[in-house]
């Protein structure tokens, strides 16, 4: 299986799932925040309007081994975020900076430069609001011939009503499975009701695409990828996190466990994030995943990510 699943669907079609994400972005409830704002004459809470704003479309290869391949991955970062996560390594894009807004027409012709450019796959990075946008410029892109897959970078703060939309466009899911407790979630990203529609939403990715889908040469073509993000003195939200995973969606999932945690952005002010995860809480996490035989964990040098 090689290319992107969207190519088995009409224009029409795609036409038809941008005109309904469209409709949820004009009184906006893309994402379960669901500010409820008219975003053709204000801004809710991700700070966005009409068009989507890029902070860069480059090649990279620090994603998942199956992501980023031998030839990288074609990432585009969009600005903003429907989240505000303490820790964010990524805080200039999130949460500080606006960055140019491009067109439809435009993004379209990122999509296809990274093609061009060999990348393996379109990885959208925090795509939740600009989804409309994305799907417009994906009619247009592949109209000129795109063709590789497409991936969704997300935190996994997403309404199932949403990514039941992008069923046949998305080739394969890379969301976030951050926490198995809304306190955490509150406490440190801002994001009430993060379980709920976290795990209704990974459901809904698995099930349209299924286990993760590799070509002769182990790059990703189709399917989902998990990640997590190990933080420290969290161990128990972690291992509810890969129970859920392990019980509810299958132990064959490929769960990428993320050991480059440190105190980025606000997190040396507040108390839990302030420290470093330390080989202990990591190993052990690592070691409950493999019990629960989630043999397919992707596993990380942990000081190769620079912790201690």
């Amino acid at each position: 299986m090689t290319g992107s699943s969207c190519l088995n669907l009409s224009d029409s079609e795609l036409g038809l799932r941008a005109d309904r994400l469209s409709t949820l972005m004009s009184l906006c409830c893309l994402c379960p925040r669901k500010c409820g704002v008219d975003r053709a004459s204000k801004k809710g809470y991700c700070r966005s309007g009409l068009l989507a704003g890029v902070a860069s479309h480059n090649i990279h290869f620090g994603e998942e081994p199956p992501i980023s391949g031998t030839r990288g991955s074609g990432t585009v970062f969009f600005h903003h975020c429907t989240m505000k996560c303490l820790f964010c390594q990524n805080y200039p894009i999130s949460q500080l900076h606006d960055f140019p807004e491009v067109d439809d027409q435009g993004l379209s012709a990122m999509f296809l430069e990274l093609q061009k450019r060999g990348a393996h796959n379109v990885n959208l990075v925090t795509p939740t609001h600009f989804v409309p946008q994305i799907v417009r410029a994906v009619r247009l892109a592949r109209r000129e011939g795109l063709k590789i897959p497409l991936v969704y970078n997300t935190s996994g703060y997403e309404r199932k009503e949403t990514i039941e939309l992008l069923e046949g466009i998305v080739d394969i899911y890379l969301p976030d499975m951050k926490y198995a407790d809304d306190g955490l979630a509150v406490r440190y990203s801002d994001a009430k009701d993060y379980v709920r529609n976290n795990r209704e939403s990974v459901l809904e990715m698995y099930r349209q695409t299924g286990p993760l889908v590799t070509d002769a040469s182990g790059i990703a073509v189709r399917g989902l990828i998990i990640r997590h993000l190990v933080l420290p003195g969290a161990a128990g939200d972690s291992k509810k996190v890969l129970d859920f995973i392990a019980s509810k969606i299958s132990r064959d999932a490929v769960v990428s466990l993320m050991s480059q945690y440190f105190p980025a952005w606000k997190a040396p002010e507040s108390a839990g994030t302030a420290g470093p995860l330390t080989h202990e809480e990591y190993d052990g996490i690592v070691e409950y995943a493999l019990s629960l035989g989630l043999e397919n964990s992707l596993i990380q040098d942990l000081d190769a990510a620079g912790n201690s």
